[in-house]
């Protein structure tokens, strides 16, 4: 994230941020008063007041905005810009004070020649020294019907974003395992369960083959003490929201979170 943030306050006029907005390369400032993240300004939404030039910020400013937290890693930061449609994501700390912005340029430069640790890699270098097999990695369309999971339930807001991003070409692979029955699946529950509502009958997926099919596997024994055997037994949670959706969603109404959702439910219907 860029740390030295350029930003506007509540109390500055329309003209003022209107020049600023001119003399600088930027799109939009966040708008902050005492360190704290109130808003984000567009030059669309300045043009809204083009004829109330003399109107402060604070009297016309859409108050909060979708903003993400240092912690949040590089690919949830380029989900929330792509999910929302968004040029910059302002930063906040746990109190939410300003402390960084980032920008799809940001995005774009950060992943040019970047070599990145694979979790693919990852997963089965712990199967396989857990279980004692060895497994090769191929690519390929597994069949919705033959996914049996490992995670018991996934939030409603959550498979919303997904059916979006699926929609608008997402279609970021699962990770799943090769077994006699099927194929277990291992990381991407919300994505699975999205493209299953969508209708879908088969989705990309990374698999992983062991090289002796029948090795009982612990994902498979949590599976077993769930009674997870298909995705029709994962649970939808409608009514809170997913940990992600509130991350990034903390500045704004309960009312404008609402709408949110229910642009993206629209989007993909």
């Amino acid at each position: 994230m860029v740390k030295d943030v350029v930003s506007v306050t509540p109390d500055m006029t329309v003209r003022e941020v209107s020049e600023k907005m001119i003399n600088s390369n930027f799109h939009g400032f966040p708008i902050a008063e005492r360190g704290y993240l109130l808003g984000f300004v567009t030059a669309k939404e300045l043009l809204r007041f083009c004829d109330r030039q003399d109107v402060r910020i604070r009297e016309v400013m859409k108050r909060g905005t979708i903003c993400c937290q240092p912690s949040m890693t590089i690919d949830d930061a380029i989900r929330v810009l792509f999910r929302y449609g968004l040029r910059n994501l302002p930063v906040v700390d746990e109190n939410k004070k300003l402390v960084g912005i980032i920008s799809n340029i940001d995005i774009v430069r950060s992943q040019i020649d970047k070599s990145r640790p694979s979790k693919v890699m990852s997963v089965k270098s712990f199967l396989e020294q857990q279980n004692g097999i060895r497994m090769k990695v191929v690519t390929m369309d597994v069949p919705v019907e033959l996914a049996r999971p490992t995670q018991k339930e996934v939030y409603r807001d959550e498979l919303i974003g997904r059916q979006y991003e699926l929609k608008r070409g997402l279609n970021e692979p699962l990770i799943v395992v090769k077994r006699e029955y099927g194929y277990l699946l291992v990381d991407g529950h919300h994505r699975a369960m999205a493209a299953k509502e969508m209708g879908a009958k088969t989705f990309r997926a990374i698999v992983l083959e062991p090289n002796i099919l029948s090795v009982s596997l612990g994902l498979e024994r949590t599976a077993d003490k769930w009674g997870l055997h298909s995705l029709d037994d994962v649970k939808i949670i409608e009514g809170s929201k997913h940990p992600f959706i509130e991350m990034t969603t903390v500045l704004l109404p309960e009312e404008e979170t609402e709408a949110i959702n229910k642009r993206l439910k629209e989007a993909i219907q």
